[in-house]
């Protein structure tokens, strides 16, 4: 068997977690490898590309891969006329120039970053190996690998709640500068979108697992609507989709083998289990995974319990209360019940009745 190589961090996944981690880890001076199982950063965009306002203090000149900015939300429950969030400001982003910049800050940072190399295991003492035979030891490993982490398995946390969601994307008939929002019983689960990209518009449906089924019929009944209101073209331009996860926030840390293993972004559930959103806590939870890899590879052995203490300070409140609206719609299916408009509002953001007790 080959000889494993020994490094200080490895980082499984280059999406804005993983990137953000290496240049974090890199920048201290460890040996830093970073792997992706995709041939090229930011491909294929796997997302609405929305990033809240709020983004722009976590990383510096956002403008360049920024297509256009958001200022309100509008949410249409069932047929009812909108209900309009006028302050709700954001960015709809090139998400693969989005990567490939944070890709490059890392590279030019110092971190080996690798892509089409996937993670085919992870031994019960910490070998991890890579599709291209290597075998790599690490004194850290940051998993930054999706809502289905291998590494996430290796130190059993696992995201068990997903929604699968499909996305098209369409030519924009009219200046649009909100994020519309599209709840009804029927999109079990989940929720249908369209958010603008200047002459463009990302349109898509997600729905609970075990109504992946409906997706297409969903999705193609929204198209097909917008574009008889005149707001959208019917030509498709491209597919995407992926999943979720939507059962709120793991452990973020662990070991295996002697390899201390920290989660970031969605391998950590860090994505909204209501709203989907994950860019924002991806690139909050990468840069802190790193940072804190950096500080107890330094000595510091309180780091990575100080890691998952700030995670759970920054994210666990929100997370928790999204699960709970979350099961309350959930609920309505499983016991045969449609939920109604009222149940559907109280589920989302947008409404006071969100943010109730």
């Amino acid at each position: 068997m080959m000889e494993a190589i020994d490094i200080d961090v490895l980082i499984v996944g280059l999406g804005p977690a993983g990137s953000r981690a290496a240049a974090e880890t890199a920048r201290t001076g460890l040996a830093t490898l970073a792997v992706d199982r995709r041939q090229k950063a930011g491909f294929p965009v796997q997302c609405a590309e929305f990033v809240p306002a709020i983004l722009g203090q976590e990383i510096d000149g956002l403008a360049p891969v920024t297509a256009q900015s958001i200022h309100a939300m509008k949410t249409f429950v069932e047929n009812e006329s909108a209900d309009i969030k006028a302050d709700f400001p954001g960015n709809i982003i090139d998400r693969a120039a989005f990567d490939t910049r944070l890709v490059d800050d890392a590279s030019t940072a110092g971190a080996r970053c690798r892509f089409a190399t996937q993670v085919v295991s992870i031994d019960k003492a910490g070998v991890v190996h890579l599709s291209d035979g290597t075998l790599v030891r690490a004194r850290c490993m940051i998993g930054a690998d999706g809502p289905r982490s291998r590494v996430g398995r290796s130190i059993r946390q696992v995201n068990r709640a997903l929604v699968e969601t499909r996305q098209i994307t369409v030519p924009l008939r009219m200046a649009h500068d909100t994020t519309d929002i599209f709840l009804a019983a029927d999109i079990a689960g989940g929720y249908g979108w369209l958010f603008p990209k200047n002459e463009i518009a990302n349109l898509g449906v997600g729905v609970i697992p075990e109504a992946r089924h409906t997706l297409k019929g969903l999705l193609e009944g929204l198209h097909k609507m917008l574009a008889a209101q005149g707001n959208v073209g019917l030509e498709i331009l491209g597919y995407t989709g992926g999943a979720i996860p939507v059962g709120g926030m793991l452990n973020p840390r662990g070991e295996i083998g002697g390899t201390a293993v920290l989660l970031a972004g969605d391998a950590a559930g860090l994505t909204n289990p209501v709203t989907g959103a994950g860019i924002a806590s991806a690139v909050i939870s990468g840069t802190l995974a790193g940072q804190a890899a950096a500080n107890w590879l330094d000595g510091d052995g309180d780091a990575l319990d100080d890691f998952a203490a700030e995670i759970d300070a920054l994210f666990g409140h929100a997370l928790d209360r999204a699960v709970r609206r979350r099961t309350e719609i959930l609920r309505n299916y499983r016991d045969g019940r449609r939920p109604s408009p009222d149940a559907l509002r109280r589920g989302w953001i947008a409404y006071e009745e969100y943010w109730a007790a």
